[in-house]
């Protein structure tokens, strides 16, 4: 599994999301319950960036429609999503949070 820099831990805000950009992948990185999560930055309701969106609960919410995708599963948790999105391994090397776009679900 080949892991790449997505970003700094300390360039990210608890609970906020940061949107990266890996081999033209847009990811959305967000640190919140004491874990680093990534996950696909589009949600699969609407072609809009979840990054834009609040987290609360481990789930980031999609700002335009409401739905809410869980951070470790990526599974809708309800409508007017119905489709998942992909989630990442994430590792922290010191201040680098790494990510692999083998995805885990």
């Amino acid at each position: 599994m080949t892991f790449v820099r997505a970003c700094g831990l300390s360039e990210l805000s608890e609970d906020t999301p940061k949107r990266v950009e890996l081999d033209g992948t847009p990811v959305s990185v967000v640190h919140t319950e004491g874990e680093v999560f990534a996950i696909h930055d589009i949600c699969s309701h609407a072609n809009v960036s979840l990054s834009e969106g609040e987290v609360e609960d481990c789930q980031i919410e999609c700002w335009l429609h409401g739905s809410s995708f869980d951070l470790r599963t990526g599974k809708p948790s309800g409508l007017p999503a119905t489709r998942p999105v992909p989630v990442y391994p994430v590792k922290i090397e010191g201040d680098d949070v790494l990510v692999s776009l083998t995805q885990e679900s």
